[in-house]
């Protein structure tokens, strides 16, 4: 009798399990009811429809990662691209994609021995606006016991930089552009 009784009670329990188990699962929300007005009838559509809304499912979701965090290479940034470009002759101190802000290294252009510039550039925005860099200049004067004093100047140069570099990035995104307007050519045809 009591063997009887122990096989009832693993039975019972793995019942009551079951029944856990299916309701847990059922208020997960796997099933989702929807509206066949909202959904296109073809798979083509349908899968094009899901890219647009973000949904599917990749290896890199599954493992758990780039999860809300996107990442863009410095390379594709136009603004990014044109300063570099822009300061090329200058020696560069602190280039920091990530905290978008670009130093150079004390230049002096070799007319003044005493006098050095060092340029800031800061990334507000990824976008191509004026107010989307903020350029600033410091200026070390140091006489001949090689006591120096560094300052902040506003400068002709902070404007002449701000529109060469805006100038710049705007061929670069015309070029971004035309690539792939060619690049979709190719996949249609």
């Amino acid at each position: 009798m009591a063997i009887f009784f122990n096989k009832t009670k693993k039975i019972f329990k793995v019942i009551l399990f079951g029944i856990f188990i299916i309701s847990f699962l059922n208020s997960c929300g796997i099933y989702k009811k929807s509206d066949a007005r909202t959904v296109p009838p073809d798979s083509k559509s349908k899968v094009k429809k899901n890219l647009e809304e973000g949904k599917g499912i990749s290896l890199d979701k599954i493992r758990g990662k780039n999860k809300g965090t996107t990442y863009q290479f410095a390379s594709s940034n136009p603004m990014w691209r044109a300063t570099l470009e822009i300061l090329d002759f200058l020696p560069l101190a602190n280039v920091d994609y990530s905290g978008g802000i670009i130093t150079t290294d004390w230049y002096n252009e070799g007319t003044a021995s005493n006098e050095s510039i060092k340029i800031t550039v800061r990334f507000m925005t990824n976008e191509i606006r004026s107010d989307g860099i903020k350029i600033i200049i410091h200026k070390k004067n140091c006489s001949i016991q090689s006591k120096c004093s560094v300052k902040k100047i506003e400068s002709t140069l902070e404007n002449e930089l701000r529109v060469a570099i805006l100038k710049k990035a705007v061929i670069f995104e015309k070029n971004i552009a035309k690539g792939k307007k060619k690049f979709k050519r190719n996949i249609q045809d």
